[in-house]
C-alpha cells in the first residue's frame, strides 16, 4: 500500500502514542519544579540545583543522536520496551539517590531512555497519509505537550504530600508498566534500513548537511527551547522566594497556567497542512519575545507572570509541531534519524538554557533571566527572515 493509499490510524491507537510521550516525557521535567527541595536535601546551590535539569537534557541530547536513529533499523516495539526499562531503572536510582553525583547520573540515564518518545512521534508520522499526517502528529505532540507541563503540577503536588523521591519512583513504575503494554499492543514496524550501527549515525549527521530546512528549523527550536527552558528553570526560584514565598503546592498550581498553550499543537498542525508553517513560526517568535517582555513587568505579580507562561509555552509548541512536519517531508525512510538531528539539537539549546539561566538568575535575578531568554526569539526570528522555511 502507498503512502498515499494509507488509511488513517485509529483513535485508540493515536490516543495509546499522545499518552505514552506525555508519560515518558514528563520523566524530562519532574525536577524544575522540585529544585528548591532538591537543594535543600543535597545542601547545592542554585546554579548546582538547576544542572538536574540540564544533566537530564544533555542526555536526552546525546539519546537523540546515539539512539533515535535505531529507530529506522531496528524493529521498534522491542526498542521501545527496552529504553522504557533502562528508564525505570534510572528513575528507580533516582529516587533512591544518596548523593548529588549519583543524582546527575542517574538523571542522564533517564534522560537517554526517555528518547523513546522521539522514536513514537516518527511511528506515528509514518502511519499517517500525507494529507492528515500534521494533525495527527499534532494530535499525538499534544500528548507530549500536556507530559511536559503537567509534569510540573504532578510533581508538585506528590512532593507537598509525600516527597520528592516518590515523585521519581511512582514514574519508575509507571514507565515499567508501559514498557508493558507497548511491547505487545503497538503495531510491528518493520526496519527501514539495514546498515550497521556506524553507518547508521554518519548518515544520520549527513542528513543536516543534505537537507538545509533540518538544519534551519533544529536551530530555530533550539534557540526557542533555550527560552521556555531558562523560563521553567528558574520560574520556581522566583515562586518560593519573596513577595510570593509559594509552597511546592503553589508552585505547581502555577504550572497549570503553562497547560492552556498545549491547546495549540493540534491547530498548529492543522494550519501546517494548509501550508502556513512560516508565518506561524514568525507570530510565534514575536509572540515569545513579547511573553519576556510581560514577564520582565511580572516579579511582583503571578497574573503577568502567569500569561507569560502560557504565551512562552504557546509559542514554543507552535513552531515545534510546524518544525516537525516541514522536516518530515524531506526523507520519508529516514523519519527517525531526521528526527534524531532535529531533537537532539534543540535539546541542547535547552540545556543551556536551564543552565544559563540557572546562572543568569544567581548573578542578576528574574531581569537577568528575562533579557537572556527575550533574545532567544530574536535570534530565531533573525535567522528566519535570511532563509525561506
Amino acid at each position: 500500500m502507498t503512502e498515499t493509499e494509507q488509511k488513517a490510524p485509529p483513535g485508540w491507537l493515536v490516543l495509546l502514542l499522545a499518552v505514552s510521550c506525555g508519560l515518558t516525557v514528563a520523566n524530562l521535567y519532574y525536577a524544575q519544579p522540585l529544585l528548591a527541595e532538591l537543594r535543600q536535601t543535597f545542601g547545592v546551590g542554585e546554579a548546582a540545583a538547576g544542572g538536574v535539569v540540564t544533566a537530564t537534557q544533555i542526555g536526552y541530547a546525546a539519546g537523540m543522536l546515539l539512539l533515535v536513529p535505531l529507530g529506522d533499523r531496528l524493529e521498534n516495539r522491542g526498542l521501545v520496551a527496552t529504553l522504557l526499562a533502562l528508564a525505570s531503572a534510572g528513575l528507580v536510582v533516582i529516587g533512591v539517590a544518596p548523593g548529588f553525583a549519583v543524582l546527575l547520573i542517574a538523571s542522564l540515564l533517564v534522560g537517554a531512555a526517555s528518547v523513546v518518545v522521539q522514536i513514537l512521534v516518527p511511528f506515528a508520522a509514518d502511519i499517517s497519509p500525507d494529507h492528515i499526517r500534521g494533525r495527527i502528529v499534532g494530535r499525538v505532540m499534544s500528548g507530549l505537550l500536556f507530559g511536559i507541563l503537567l509534569s510540573r503540577v504532578v510533581a508538585s503536588l506528590l512532593a507537598e504530600v509525600t516527597g520528592w523521591r516518590v515523585v521519581f519512583l511512582i514514574s519508575a513504575a509507571a514507565m515499567a508498566a508501559l514498557a508493558v503494554v507497548l511491547r505487545f499492543i503497538l503495531p510491528r514496524r518493520a526496519p527501514k534500513t539495514d546498515v550497521h550501527y556506524g553507518q547508521l549515525i554518519r548518515s544520520t549527521l549527513a542528513m543536516a548537511r543534505k537537507h538545509p530546512p533540518l538544519r534551519h528549523r533544529a536551530l530555530y527550536q533550539s534557540a526557542m527551547f533555550g527560552a521556555f527552558s531558562a523560563f521553567w528553570t528558574t520560574i520556581a526560584f522566583v515562586l518560593t522566594a519573596p513577595p510570593f514565598n509559594y509552597s511546592q503546592l503553589g508552585v505547581g498550581l502555577f504550572a497549570l497556567a503553562g497547560a492552556a498553550g498545549a491547546a495549540v499543537a493540534p491547530l498548529a498542525g492543522r494550519w501546517s497542512d494548509h501550508g502556513h508553517g512560516r508565518r506561524l513560526t514568525a507570530g510565534a517568535f514575536v509572540l515569545c519575545a513579547a511573553a519576556f517582555a510581560l514577564a520582565g513587568f511580572g516579579a511582583h505579580s503571578v497574573v503577568l507572570l502567569a500569561i507569560a507562561a502560557i504565551a512562552v509555552d504557546t509559542a514554543v509548541q507552535t513552531t515545534l509541531v510546524v518544525g516537525q512536519h516541514t522536516i518530515y517531508q524531506l526523507d520519508p525512510a529516514a523519519r527517525a534519524r531526521i528526527n534524531s538531528v532535529y531533537l537532539g539539537t534543540f535539546f541542547i539549546g535547552g540545556a543551556i538554557g536551564s543552565q544559563a539561566g540557572s546562572i543568569a538568575y544567581h548573578l542578576g535575578g528574574w531581569t537577568a533571566v528575562v533579557v537572556f531568554a527575550g533574545v532567544l526569539p530574536l535570534i530565531g526570528l533573525a535567522g528566519m527572515a535570511r532563509t525561506r522555511v
